[in-house]
């Protein structure tokens, strides 16, 4: 006799995903070029600058700033940045219209549920407790977590993992091709978040896309039954 299948699993991204984080990320990468006295950035340039973690947002940010930011020191202005951010990172950020009652329908109908993001863990934690949603998720997988980060499937894989998951029974919702390739490399299905910071054209390769995260319990029930 059969015993019952593994749980089903949905694995969340962090920022654009589950989190409008953008003002927080947006207003210390503008404190941090001014701390250099540079010019500082408008929101909706650092929106495409977000997904591949904090250093890969600071070397794009010194790289928009030209030639006036040569000479900066990547590690010291990384470092800059995570001591503004880190204490100020919920100050506006929360989470997208509908979280909070799309978790509650996936929790009724049994799901358990996990974050996978490139944050520091420490840091993810930090935020998922300052906004009252740890009681939600059974694992946090932050960029520093494993020997390896998203795009690289064993960052899924090893959060599908701490949450007592298995691929084949998870779903990964994220709004980056990050999370896409994640997914892909781990053969999980996917859902490409089109209300995040990502392009259009990063939906490719994804098993479908959402509009906004009230389709998501309906479309989760749709890729994984039972």
């Amino acid at each position: 006799m059969s015993g019952s299948p593994p749980p089903r699993l949905v694995v969340f991204d962090m920022d654009g995903t589950l989190l409008d984080s953008l003002p927080d990320l947006a207003a210390s990468a503008d404190r941090l070029l001014k701390s250099y006295g540079l010019a500082g950035i408008a929101p909706e340039a650092v929106r495409a600058m977000i997904g591949d973690g904090v250093a890969a947002l600071v070397r794009r940010l010194l790289a928009d700033a030209g030639d006036d930011a040569k000479g900066i020191d990547m590690h010291e202005a990384t470092a800059r940045y995570l001591a503004d951010y880190t204490p100020r990172a919920v100050e506006l950020s929360r989470p997208f219209p509908g979280t909070l009652h799309a978790l509650e329908q996936l929790r009724a109908a049994g799901w358990r549920m996990a974050v996978c993001t490139n944050k520091p863990v420490a840091a993810a934690r930090r935020i998922v407790a300052a906004l009252d949603l740890e009681d939600w998720f059974d694992a946090i997988g932050g960029g520093d977590s494993f020997p390896v980060r998203k795009p690289d499937p064993a960052h899924l894989l090893g959060t599908i993992g701490l949450a007592g998951g298995q691929a084949a029974r998870a779903i990964m919702v994220g709004d980056h091709h990050n999370d896409v390739l994640a997914a892909e490399g781990a053969a999980v299905r996917s859902v490409f978040a089109r209300w995040g910071y990502g392009r259009p054209e990063m939906e490719a390769g994804a098993t479908v896309g959402a509009d906004s995260m009230a389709e998501l319990p309906h479309i989760a029930a749709r890729l994984l039954p039972q």
